[in-house]
């Protein structure tokens, strides 16, 4: 989708080692991929934008389908919790660029559990709703076949201080 270029070359110039249009039917959903989260990150269930409150991987499979094309961002670095708040502000800032351009169905999803709360009041509503966004992961997407089939590196981290590959998803139609 050549009219994406523009956000493609936005993302490079803003970090992003690889920023790219794939078909959203090209984007892997599975069922274990939530498990995961429940059974390995201890903030499951603590924020709005993580499991159980995210969709299913069945509904993210019927929101992928009802677009055509996103853009997967991926940045690689070593070490820094910073880096990856940094790197969903900038997923979040590539869908509101799409949005105001008038891709009124821009949405993305970053990396990791949300951290813009110390802590989330999942009781009410997200104090930070504009910028927070679930991961693809919280929504069922494995991005490691997603990122794989697409040419991108991707990893299991062995330790804190491995090289970790970020990703992020701007659905757009």
């Amino acid at each position: 989708m050549e009219n994406l270029n523009p956000y493609i070359t936005k993302a490079l110039n803003a970090g992003m080692d690889h920023a790219i249009v794939v078909q959203t039917s090209k984007i892997y959903t599975a069922p274990w991929v939530r498990m995961k989260c429940q059974f390995g990150c201890h903030r499951y269930g603590q924020s709005h934008c993580c499991p159980p409150r995210t969709p299913t991987p069945d509904e993210m499979r019927r929101v992928l389908d009802s677009y055509t094309y996103a853009i997967l961002l991926h940045r690689n670095w070593k070490e820094g919790l910073q880096r990856i708040d940094a790197f969903n502000d900038a997923v979040v800032g590539t869908e509101l660029a799409l949005f105001i351009d008038g891709y009124y169905k821009a949405w993305s999803m970053g990396s990791g559990p949300c951290r813009l709360c110390e802590k989330c009041n999942i009781s009410g509503q997200c104090a930070h709703g504009s910028k927070a966004r679930p991961s693809m992961e919280a929504c069922g997407i494995d991005v490691f076949e997603t990122a794989r089939d697409h040419g991108l590196p991707i990893s299991v981290l062995k330790d804190r201080k491995a090289e970790r590959h970020s990703y992020g998803l701007v659905l757009v139609e």
